[in-house]
């Protein structure tokens, strides 16, 4: 069996970590690897998100959120000639 150089490296690395001989991490990593390939996409564990509520849209369509676009542009124009 030839190793990638990247697995080899990794392997290395456990090994030392562990202070475990080469043979056990490889066959470790082998039966970690087919217990995961084994395992349908189904079953194993799904990723969910939480929703949030945000409230109310600030604007219900294009012509609204141009008018919020306008507006704070507006105010930092005023912010930048230093007027209230």
């Amino acid at each position: 069996m030839t190793l990638d150089p990247d697995n080899a490296v990794r392997i290395e690395q456990l090994r030392k970590e562990r202070d475990a001989n080469f043979k056990d991490v490889v066959n470790e990593a082998i039966r970690l690897g087919l217990d995961q390939m084994a395992t349908p996409a189904r079953q194993r564990e799904r990723f969910a998100t939480i929703p949030l509520d945000c409230g109310k849209p600030l604007f219900h369509g294009p012509d609204d959120l141009k008018q919020i676009i306008a507006e704070l542009d507006e105010e930092d124009d005023r912010r930048r000639l230093g007027r209230p």
